[in-house]
Formats: structure tokens, C-alpha cells, sequence
């Protein structure tokens, strides 16, 4: 039989729980930092949009190498795409510069309402479209719009708020809307470097220390070559290789610390893309970038309201 004592204790771990969840996805959060992850992430999403400009007729025309009997055995049976109406190669490019308009929409926060929604839509169409194709980086910008069209990224920074500045409208309040896409953005951050760090530690280069030596030697990856490098200091390349484990593993943790979050989100900001550079995936270490951005603490950044947003990253327990 549970005495008095337990059942209080019970109810007061519930409730907390309950509190922190509350605060963690409901507490209204200022504008700035999601409208920051809106134009990182817009302008990254150009960049992947416009690399398939050149061979946009050979890989999906009507005549194209995915063929409609090659893309079946790739993508589910339920997976659709709006490409997959493009029955010509004029359709196929209106459906491209379609696409790439309302992405340019998305980066300058015009109508974000709509073009959130409509550019998240249309990334997903054409990764859709071409399964085989799409890398990490893809995969990453794709929850960055999605998030972008749950949360309220137009509030700051846009041309919808230079449009509500110039017809007298007051300047939006804090958002629970915001908030939830921040918080989207935080656990996706959190998943990604945890789910990294534990692909790695499956291998053996992570833990005997050569693995930065074997990123940097693959023929596909070196943007900056550090075979040399490496090759004059096995200290080095041991060490760069456990610093990549331990950045990753800190970095899913101590998101969820208040006291750390700040500046493990701006060390994100700088490693994140020098991963990328050294694995022969620069997208993919800037897409994690924005992601960091989306992991800063409102509070101490330019033009949020203290008031309203310190209570955004609450600690746990």
C-alpha cells in the first residue's frame, strides 16, 4: 500500500515533468532567432535547389535517366511528388522555377505564411523526385523548411514586417507557434548529433584514432587535403578524430542544460561545417549550422523581449 509520503512524491515528480514540458514547447518565443534560421536555411536551400539546374533535363525529363519504372524500385509505393506531374520538359522547368521563386520567397520573408508551406512542399517534391540523389544536407533542409512553416519565421527580418512597419501595424508578440518550431529544431539538432556519434562508435577507425585520416583520404572528400598533415602527426589525426566523437556527444547532451547551451550552440556554428569540410560534405555541415542557430538561447540575442522569452530553455528537472 503506497503511504501518503510516496503518493506526494509520486504527484510532485509528475507535475514537474508536466511544467517542464509545458515551458519547453508552450512559452511564446520571440521572433529573432527562427527568422535568422529562416534566411541561413533559405539560402541554403537555394544552393541545393539550384544544383540540379544543370542537369535537371537528364535526370528527370520525359526522357530522363529516372525513369518512372527506376524511380518505383526506390521510393515507397505511397510517396508522391509534384514532379511526377511534369509530363514535358516545359512543365518540368515552370515546376523548377516555380519552385526556386517561392524559395526566394521563403529567404527575404515574403508572405511566409504561404511560402513556408509552399516551399517545404516543394524541396520535398523534388527529393521525391529524385530518391537516389539526395544527400545528409538534403535531409537536413528539409526539417529546417518544415519547422520554418510550423513557427512564425516572418515575424523579424522580413519583407512582411518591413510591409507591417510601413502600414502602422504593431510589431508581433512572442509565439507559441515559434516556440514549437524552436523546439523542433533543438530535438532534431539533439538526434542528429547523438544518432552520428553512435554510427561512429560502431567502428573501429573511431576508436583507434585513424578515422580522421581515412575522411581525409577518400578520393570524393578532401576540400581542404590534410593527408599530409596527418601523415607528419598521428597525435593530430588521433586527436582530431576523438574530437569529432566528443564535440558530437556533448553537443546532442548539453543542449538540454541550460548553463551550456549558449555556447555549445555557437561552437556548432563553427564545428559543424568543418566536420562537413573534412567528411566531403560541406551542405551537410552547413545545414547543422542553422540548426545550431535554431538552438541559441532568445534570450541573449539582439531584439528579443527578455520578459517574454527568458524562460524559453528552462533547465531540466
Amino acid at each position: 500500500m503506497k503511504t501518503p509520503a510516496r503518493v506526494s512524491a509520486a504527484s510532485s515528480i509528475t507535475a514537474s515533468i508536466g511544467a517542464t514540458w509545458t515551458r519547453f514547447w508552450f512559452t511564446p518565443a520571440g521572433p529573432w532567432p527562427l527568422a535568422v534560421v529562416r534566411i541561413l536555411g533559405g539560402l541554403l536551400a537555394l544552393a541545393l535547389w539550384a544544383s540540379y539546374a544543370g542537369d535537371l533535363e537528364t535526370w528527370f525529363g520525359p526522357f530522363g535517366m529516372i525513369s518512372p519504372a527506376l524511380l518505383g524500385a526506390w521510393r515507397s509505393p505511397y510517396a508522391v511528388s509534384l514532379f511526377d506531374l511534369t509530363t514535358s520538359s516545359t512543365g518540368l522547368l515552370v515546376a523548377y522555377g516555380l519552385g526556386g521563386l517561392v524559395l526566394v520567397a521563403v529567404t527575404i520573408g515574403l508572405a511566409t505564411p504561404v511560402t513556408t508551406v509552399l516551399g517545404a512542399i516543394a524541396f520535398a517534391a523534388i527529393l521525391h523526385r529524385g530518391p537516389m540523389l539526395v544527400g545528409p544536407a538534403d535531409d537536413v533542409v528539409a526539417v529546417i523548411l518544415w519547422c520554418l512553416a510550423i513557427g512564425r519565421s516572418g515575424d523579424s527580418l522580413s519583407v512582411d514586417r518591413l510591409v507591417g512597419a510601413w502600414l502602422g501595424r504593431s510589431a508581433p508578440r512572442p509565439s507559441v507557434r515559434t516556440r514549437i518550431a524552436l523546439g523542433l529544431l533543438q530535438v532534431h539538432a539533439a538526434v542528429i548529433a547523438g544518432a552520428a556519434a553512435v554510427a561512429q562508435l560502431k567502428g573501429d577507425v573511431w576508436w583507434n584514432g585513424t578515422a580522421a585520416w581515412w575522411l581525409a583520404a577518400r578520393a570524393e572528400s578532401p576540400l581542404v587535403d590534410l593527408t599530409g598533415v596527418f601523415l607528419q602527426s598521428e597525435y593530430l589525426m588521433n586527436l582530431v578524430t576523438h574530437a569529432i566523437v566528443f564535440f558530437e556527444i556533448v553537443f546532442a547532451v548539453g543542449l538540454w542544460f541550460r548553463a551550456v547551451r549558449r555556447p555549445l550552440a555557437l561552437a556548432g556554428v563553427v564545428a559543424w561545417p568543418l566536420i562537413g569540410l573534412l567528411a566531403g560534405e560541406p551542405f551537410w555541415g552547413l545545414a547543422l549550422a542553422v540548426l545550431s542557430v535554431g538552438c541559441w538561447p532568445p534570450d541573449s540575442v539582439p531584439g528579443t523581449e527578455s520578459g517574454a522569452t527568458s524562460v524559453l530553455f528552462p533547465p531540466i528537472g
